[in-house]
């Protein structure tokens, strides 16, 4: 059997597993195979028993009765490794086929990964338009699954499962197609999974269409394996077929919603490092991160979408939005309200007048006057305040200077100080 892109010299020998799909004609009974090569990259192609019996049918061998054929073992190992050398060279002196057994259309694989895929599952139906959307379901190495759907030769992952909570080997994965069950088995555990479970891919109507998922359907506001005469776009996963009024009025819904359930306030100690995380809701999207004065990218091959404040300082206190968009459907994700840490205190006790106490907390010391000698000093707590480093009569006649909190205005003439202290001690500005 041959699988491999012969423009592209990729060939996979090695043949892992296999699934059939049975039709109402046996000829038309498709053979899916999983193959490997010998990087560990996997494949998937398709044949048909028409094709595969053609090919034994019209070899040059059939019907021969030589010595060497009469004479040859046809008997099933359970190794091959330990077949007898003198079978070998007589099976390569003396080969069944001549020609190889193409996938159907001689096309190149169905699914080309760089994944080590380890067993095949096939569940193949008929749509309410009469069209067939076979879902593959193929283990991989490390104990999850991956949920693949075949449209028109184009392989789209619409999931990943994790049935076990810890990386195992599985040994076969089995479907019940009439009850949408996988049966997944490790060395110490059989796990039931149900391939139908449309709650995951959220409460919208979008979400819902961009899964492209089969099993699945838009219909009375929920996401619903009751597929009759549901929403379904399961060749394209258009989000715009979402009836536009219903489609406005949800997508403002979800994002509504999606802020009163994500947006916190979260207070950062001055110049250092925080993360901030977004949860990946689907690998066929697109995400950034929207922060003030800045818009960056972000990857989505994680579970996580993470953007790292490098230095936290007032240009960082804001909003911080996390979105996706995918096929023209955006949503906000996670959202955070960045507040340097001491800020929320203060802008208390401005409120409230008491500059006092304001001042014992975050005006600088003697000593940090001394290192600063700058004759305005920026207020990292209050970015609408200046403090200013002068002289009053108050203050002069103990010697020390003057630090003057004044609140900013258009006008610098219109300045209003709202508090000084004299280094040493405190005292109300004038009015």
């Amino acid at each position: 059997m041959f699988c491999g892109d012969s423009e592209r010299k990729l060939l996979f020998s090695e043949l892992v597993d296999t699934a059939t799909v049975h039709a109402d004609h046996w000829e038309n009974t498709k053979i899916y195979g999983l193959f490997r090569n010998e990087w560990g990259m996997s494949a998937v192609c398709v044949y048909t028993i028409r094709d595969i019996n053609d090919v034994f049918m019209n070899s040059s061998f059939n019907g021969q009765t030589s010595e060497t054929t009469t004479n040859r073992q046809r008997d099933c190992v359970e190794d091959s490794s330990k077949i007898s050398l003198n079978i070998l060279r007589m099976i390569d002196k003396n080969s069944e086929l001549e020609d190889w057994i193409h996938p159907v259309g001689n096309s190149n694989p169905l699914l080309f990964s760089h994944h080590n895929y380890t067993h095949i599952s096939v569940d193949s139906f008929q749509q309410k338009d009469n069209s067939q959307h076979p879902v593959i379901f193929l283990s991989l190495n490390n104990g999850r699954i991956h949920k693949v759907l075949q449209h028109e030769n184009e392989p789209f992952i619409i999931a990943e499962y994790r049935p076990f909570s810890h990386t195992t080997h599985i040994t076969s994965i089995n479907l019940h197609s009439s009850s949408k069950k996988l049966y997944v088995n490790s060395r110490d555990q059989l796990v039931q999974v149900d391939v139908a479970n449309c709650t995951q891919y959220g409460s919208t109507c979008q979400d819902c269409i961009l899964s492209r998922d089969p099993y699945c359907g838009w219909k009375d506001g929920l996401c619903t394996s009751d597929t009759h005469n549901a929403l379904q776009d399961v060749a394209r996963g258009n989000p715009a077929l979402c009836p536009s009024a219903t489609s406005k009025s949800q997508g403002a819904r979800h994002e509504m919603k999606a802020e009163r359930r994500s947006e916190s306030m979260v207070s950062v100690p001055f110049r250092s490092r925080y993360f901030l995380t977004c949860p990946v809701s689907s690998h066929h999207a697109e995400y950034i991160w929207k922060s003030p004065g800045q818009t960056t990218n972000c990857s989505s091959k994680g579970e996580q979408c993470v953007h790292l404040i490098h230095s936290m300082g007032p240009e960082q206190e804001g909003l911080h939005q996390c979105l996706s968009e995918e096929r023209g459907y955006h949503k906000v994700l996670a959202q955070y309200q960045l507040m340097l840490k001491g800020r929320t205190e203060s802008l208390r006790l401005i409120r409230n007048h008491d500059f006092s106490r304001w001042a014992s907390l975050h005006l600088p010391t003697t000593k940090e006057l001394e290192l600063n000698g700058k004759q305005k000093v920026f207020s990292k707590f209050l970015p609408d305040f200046d403090l200013f480093v002068g002289c009053r009569k108050a203050c002069i006649t103990k010697r020390q200077r003057t630090w003057l909190l004044i609140r900013k205005s258009k006008s610098y003439i219109d300045k209003e100080v709202i508090h000084m202290r004299c280094m040493g001690t405190h005292s109300v500005a004038p009015t």
